[in-house]
């Protein structure tokens, strides 16, 4: 039986977790999104990421919960997912030729012990200059609704990019799997053991 627990309905999330091989369950937790007034976006995704994990936590006893969220943060705002097709186009033509931060919240839960360690890192896309018939296309295409920052790494969002930098790439995908092998191996769960 697994002691792990995924707080996220993102198969892409999932598929990166599945990269450790480590046997896990897997629940959406349903919270609000919303930011408060005046809340940076690292309070942000620290606040969201614990939160997608405490939602779970009372229905998963003696199990480690991961919990993640995501932002774009562009011009000093944070950026969610788009709401439709015009704001992923308006996101899109907003970035093209400059550098945009993403912060992804990290939270790990231990509820046998009642403890959790919060973290986010980093990444930065510096984003080639795009025509508007190339953010059209691609939005059409890959249809990025369900992605901060109105883009797909792991898909045609590729495309969209003059270069990448951060320490880990599956931060850009919304689950910084390097951290999160150190916050598993400090709480007793080593994805090499």
């Amino acid at each position: 039986m697994s002691r792990l627990v995924l707080a996220s309905g993102s198969r892409f999330r999932r598929q990166l977790l599945d990269r450790l091989d480590i046997p896990y369950a897997w629940a959406s937790p349903d919270i609000d999104e919303t930011p408060r007034d005046g809340e940076s976006p690292q309070s942000l995704v620290h606040r969201l990421s614990l939160s997608k994990a405490e939602r779970l936590a009372a229905d998963w006893p003696d199990h480690l919960i991961i919990g993640s969220d995501q932002v774009a943060v562009f011009d000093g705002r944070a950026l969610g997912k788009p709401a439709d097709e015009a704001a992923a186009r308006q996101q899109l033509a907003a970035f093209s030729g400059h550098r945009v931060r993403f912060l992804t919240g990290l939270a790990l839960i231990d509820t046998r012990h009642g403890s959790h360690r919060v973290c986010h890192e980093g990444y930065d896309v510096i984003f080639r200059r795009l025509t508007q018939n190339e953010i059209a296309r691609y939005v059409e295409r890959e249809r990025p609704l369900d992605s901060a920052g109105s883009f797909r790494m792991e898909g045609l969002g590729i495309t969209l990019f003059e270069r990448l930098e951060g320490d880990d790439p599956n931060t850009l995908i919304g689950l910084p799997l390097i951290r999160l092998c150190t916050m598993l191996r400090d709480a007793g769960l080593d994805p090499l053991g």
